[in-house]
């Protein structure tokens, strides 16, 4: 398997940026041990050390400071011009919404404070081969998250289709009911018995599953703002 390692990964370089300074030392000794990583940069996650992460060319940074990668200047650069540059974090918190957080940002490599340091190389090497790492349970949630997103956008399609399947007459009815007039004089008004406008509003009513004229009235506007 290490044999493997080796072949996949020649000469992976990596830029160790971590607030301790024994342990971005200690890792990195750890990496330059290791076959076919190579440590490019050891340094604090500070705004100058960004910049050289940039210029080393680096393909993977492995560090402890998630505020480090999502600085706006930095979080931009790596997103318009490095966007193949891959991030590890290690020693973070097991907290779905800092996960979440570092997903949305396009982190590789998400490792608690209870990862071991062959955990870690692992991570390098696994991100570095096009490879996603994170905790299972995190995974779950990310994938929980993900499903939520998904039906919630195809509540809003529905609610768009529901707003396009309203006919101009409906729409008329809707203002009118909106600006609280009632059923006979939306009728004088619209030049319509008072049997039609009761009709027309239950058929409303019934497209946008609401309880009242006035719900009805309410859920349709919001649709309008979406």
């Amino acid at each position: 398997m290490g044999t493997t390692n080796q072949i996949a990964l020649p000469g992976t370089d990596v830029y160790v940026l971590a607030e301790n300074r024994l342990v971005r030392e200690t890792l990195a000794r750890l990496l330059r041990k290791r076959a076919g990583i190579c440590v490019v940069g050891v340094k604090p996650a500070t705004d100058s050390a960004l910049d050289d992460v940039v210029a080393s060319g680096c393909e993977v940074v492995l560090t402890d400071r998630l505020t480090a990668v999502r600085g706006g200047s930095f979080g931009q650069r790596r997103a318009e011009q490095f966007p193949r540059l891959k991030i590890v974090l290690f020693g973070m918190d097991d907290d779905p919404r800092t996960f979440w957080q570092a997903a949305c940002l396009g982190i590789n490599g998400y490792l608690l404070k209870d990862a071991s340091a062959n955990e870690i190389v692992e991570a390098v090497r696994a991100v570095a081969q096009g490879e996603a790492v994170c905790p299972p349970r995190l995974c779950m949630t990310l994938i929980q998250r993900v499903a939520q997103c998904s039906r919630t956008d195809a509540g809003e399609g529905a609610n768009l289709a529901t707003k396009a399947s309203l006919t101009h007459r409906q729409m008329q009815l809707v203002e009118l009911v909106g600006k609280g007039m009632t059923n006979k004089e939306i009728a004088a008004d619209l030049n319509l018995s008072e049997f039609t406008v009761k009709n027309h509003i239950r058929r409303i009513m019934r497209q946008v599953d609401a309880d009242s004229r006035h719900q009805a009235v309410e859920m349709i506007r919001a649709q309008q703002h979406l």
